[in-house]
Order: C-alpha cells, then sequence, then structure tokens
C-alpha cells in the first residue's frame, strides 16, 4: 500500500487555481500549472489500500485507483500511467471534468475528507505525456473487418480506439468541422484546452483510426450506405437534444440553448472569430439551469465581460452535507462551488421562469421567477414571490432530452427506442438492427463523461465480439449494471 498512515497524519489538499483576477482575462485552464505536483505523492499516500475498494464501484470505468495511487506515492510514474491505461483511455479528460464519484465512494470519506484521487489521477497522465509514454499501440494484426463510428464524442472515440487496437479497420465519423464532439465545444477552454483532445486524435491516427469530418449519417451518407460498407456501426451520437423552455416570451432575441451559446465562444479560440455572434459583454446575463453547463455559461459569461450574471435552479439549495437518503457510498446531491462560481455572480435555488420580456425590437430586457416549493411531490409556486430581474442574455441549460430522430439515422437503420426515448439496446450494446450498436448518451441518456468512455468501450468489446466470436477486450460495464453512480 502507499503510506500506512498517510490517512492519519496528511488532509487533504487540492489543486490550487489561479487568481480570479486574472484567469478570467484568459482563456486557459484555471488551474496553476505544475503546482500539483509538489502535493501530489503526499495525497496519494492517503489512499488506505482498504480491504473492499469501494472507489472501483464509484467509478463507472473501474478504475484501479489503489494500484496507480501507490505508484503515484513512490513515485513510479510510468507504472501509474499504465495502470491508469489499463481502464480509461483518456484520463486527462476525466482528470479534468469528470465529477469524481469515485472520490464519494471512498471509503476515507466515511468520516474524513476523501482522498483527492480526481487530482492524483490527471497529475499522472500528464507526467506521463510530458515524458512520452503515451504513444500510439497499433495492432500487431488487421482482422480485415470495419466498423464505422458515428460521433467522436467521448464513447465514439474509446469505441474507436479499442477496436483499432482489436485489430479491425474503423473510421470515426464527425458531422461538426472538428473532432470532440461536446469536448471540443461544450466544454470551455477554461476547464480543459483542446490540446489534450488534439494530441489523443494523433495518437489514434498513428494508430491507424481514420476520421472524417463534416459528414452527417442519415442526411450527408443514408445510414443503410453506411452499413452496406461496414461489416459494424457503433452509434455514439450523443443526446443532443435540448431541454426547451416554453414560457411566455421565449421567441424573443437573446434567448439561446447553452449549446448555441458555448461553441461559439470556443470558435473563438478555434480562430474562427474574432468576437462571438452571441456574446455576454456589458449584459446583464441569466443562465436557467444550475448544472455543469450551466457552470460552463456562468464562467464563459464572465470571461466575455458581463454586467451581471445570475443563475437560476428550479431545486432547492443543496446541503454541503450528506443527507440520510444518500448515504455513503452513494453519489450524493451536495452544494457543489465550481471555478465559475468563484469567479462572481447570483445563484438563486428554488424559482422557476414564468415569461420573458422584451422591449419594442424584440429583444429579451426581463426575466420574470417565482419561488417554487415541493409539496408531496408535487411543484408549486409560492404566493406574493413573484419578481423580474434584467436579462439581456438567457441561456438555457438545462440538460438534454435524447438523441436527434429527425436526421434519418434511427429510422433508416429501423431501431427501436426505450421507454425514454434512447436508442434501445442489449446487454453486449447492441441494438435492434443486426451488426449496430449504441454507445453513451445515445443509449443511456444524457449522463457523465466517465460513463461515456465506459460505454464506448463496452461497446466495442460487442462489435468484437459479433465480428470475430470472440473478443479479448477489457470486460467493462454493461448497460443493465447499476453502479452506485447510476
Amino acid at each position: 500500500m502507499a503510506d500506512p498512515k498517510g490517512f492519519l497524519t496528511t488532509g487533504r489538499e487540492v489543486a490550487e487555481t489561479r487568481p480570479v483576477p486574472e484567469r478570467v482575462r484568459d482563456w486557459n485552464e484555471v488551474y496553476v500549472p505544475g503546482a500539483l505536483l509538489p502535493i501530489i505523492t503526499k495525497q496519494a499516500g492517503r489512499c488506505m489500500d482498504c480491504g473492499i475498494p469501494f472507489c472501483h464501484n464509484g467509478c463507472p470505468l473501474g478504475n484501479l485507483i489503489p494500484e496507480w495511487n501507490d505508484y503515484a506515492y513512490r513515485g513510479d510514474w510510468s507504472a501509474a500511467s499504465e495502470r491508469l491505461h489499463a481502464t480509461n483511455n483518456f484520463p486527462e479528460f476525466t482528470g479534468r471534468l469528470c465529477p469524481a464519484p469515485c472520490e464519494s465512494a471512498c471509503v476515507l470519506g466515511i468520516n474524513q475528507p476523501a482522498v483527492t484521487i480526481k487530482n492524483v489521477e490527471v497529475t499522472i497522465i500528464d507526467k506521463a505525456w510530458e515524458a512520452g509514454a503515451v504513444t500510439a499501440q497499433p495492432p500487431g494484426r488487421l482482422s480485415g473487418k470495419t466498423v464505422a463510428v458515428i460521433g467522436s464524442g467521448p464513447a465514439g472515440l474509446a469505441a474507436a480506439q479499442q477496436l483499432t487496437r482489436a485489430g479491425h479497420t474503423v473510421a470515426v465519423f464527425e458531422r461538426s468541422d472538428r473532432l470532440g464532439g461536446l469536448l471540443r465545444y461544450g466544454i470551455p477552454e477554461f476547464k480543459m484546452e483542446k490540446r489534450h483532445i488534439n494530441r489523443r486524435i494523433e495518437q489514434m491516427r498513428a494508430e491507424g483510426t481514420k476520421f472524417r469530418t463534416g459528414v452527417e449519417i442519415g442526411r450527408d451518407i443514408t445510414a443503410t450506405d453506411l452499413r452496406r460498407r461496414y461489416d459494424a456501426v457503433v452509434i455514439a451520437a450523443g443526446a443532443t437534444i435540448a431541454r426547451d423552455l416554453p414560457a411566455p416570451g421565449r421567441e424573443l432575441n437573446g434567448i439561446h440553448q447553452a449549446m448555441e451559446y458555448l461553441p461559439l465562444a470556443n470558435k473563438v479560440q478555434e480562430g474562427d472569430y474574432i468576437a462571438p455572434p452571441i456574446t455576454a459583454e456589458g449584459k446583464h446575463v441569466v443562465v436557467i439551469g444550475g448544472g455543469d453547463t450551466g457552470a460552463d455559461c456562468v464562467g464563459t459569461a464572465h470571461r466575455q465581460g458581463a454586467a451581471s450574471v445570475t443563475q437560476l435552479e428550479i431545486m432547492p439549495r443543496p446541503g454541503e452535507e450528506r443527507a440520510p437518503h444518500q448515504p455513503w457510498p452513494t453519489f450524493p446531491m451536495l452544494y457543489k462551488v465550481t471555478s465559475a462560481h468563484e469567479e462572481g455572480g447570483e445563484r438563486v435555488y428554488a424559482v422557476s421562469t414564468t415569461r420573458f420580456e422584451g422591449d419594442e425590437d424584440g429583444n429579451v430586457q426581463w426575466l420574470h421567477l417565482v419561488e417554487v416549493e415541493f409539496v408531496d411531490g408535487k411543484l408549486n409556486q409560492k404566493a406574493g414571490t413573484e419578481r423580474r430581474i434584467p436579462a439581456q442574455l438567457v441561456t438555457l441549460a438545462m440538460g438534454f432530452t435524447g438523441t436527434d430522430t429527425e436526421n434519418g439515422l434511427v429510422s433508416q437503420l429501423g431501431l427501436d427506442l426505450d421507454e425514454r426515448g434512447n436508442i434501445a439496446r442489449d446487454a453486449d450494446y447492441a441494438t435492434s438492427a443486426r451488426g449496430v450498436y449504441a454507445a453513451g448518451d445515445a443509449g443511456r441518456g444524457q449522463s457523465l463523461i466517465v460513463w461515456a468512455i465506459a460505454e464506448g468501450r463496452a461497446a466495442a468489446r460487442g462489435v468484437d465480439r459479433f465480428l470475430t466470436g470472440g473478443s479479448e477486450l477489457p470486460y467493462p460495464v454493461r448497460p443493465t449494471d447499476r453502479a452506485l453512480t447510476a
């Protein structure tokens, strides 16, 4: 194990962030470069090597956390990287973006602050890249089988890399102009710089994976044509239908879905625009939705120079301690202050938008809201609490309802949907169409990046078994499994 007394003698210490006045003036990652290394070995030493590592179950990928904690504590970064990659294709993504359900399941977390698993993870992979230890792993031989992967988000990339390494010829189709899916255009640069995506893509190209951007399956290429050209298909197109807010005044200018607003800010960083077509500069911004996407909108608005930022959430404010109905090792709903919230703005809980009000030119100017409460499971408005707040830019960050069924992909393949409107699949991730598999949000519904990678790996194993009659790819999570983070 790591330090036998580490969890008794060392307190939890997390990554240091750059000062707010500095970081809101740029789009670089918020953390101080290299600040983790001096503390990370001590933090890894806090791992208890407990008899039953519940962090394994808390992580959908089943990461071998105690093992790479031990290697990190001892300074064996090469071995730590090998153990990390054994279950996770892209730890630099999860180490920056995952909400760390593993830490909620940490045994130390029963009565102490949990091990800083996420910080250890990102340090291991960053050191591996710096040392040149992350290299291409092309297959020793080709199977002669071909696979098309639809979507280049974390699920699609994970499936493609696993299948390429298994010896199949894999082509990834992405409808956007760049690869990465929501990693590219949905996640702001200050949370993850896109160079991390770019170097993984180059690794995958060196391994033999082919990529085609600007191609939408179902429109540019019919799904049936694609099915005839490839021996198997993996659908990893995400859950891209955003939940809307049909309140009076929704048609006013200045009200946008988060995934209309955030990609344009990222395109500025890619050099496509000098200034974003939708900007918060000088405006009173209201973000509807209290989740991570909402926080991304908050941080983006700060960097664009918003006059004010208000984030609304219909649910009551979570507590700072576990609720009785969310005991260890479940993933609790806790009050969370992200780096974006540290930068300013107001968070308002237990409110519902009633209508939008605009000016004579049709531009939104005010948002009307009312306080709400849950009584016997029903959402009720509290009389006398109506008010309005200034709103010259409104972003809707209320999640997604399912995959896009309008572009012909689902209908052309004749795919069945489940009761939630997602693509139905069996325990091997196979859909109702022979040779067609679904992974990530397209089949699971809106979920975490760590689930997307886990499902991409799982679907790859299913495809490999379909093509060859067996598979030596790692045995991953199944859609029927119900881990503690589900």
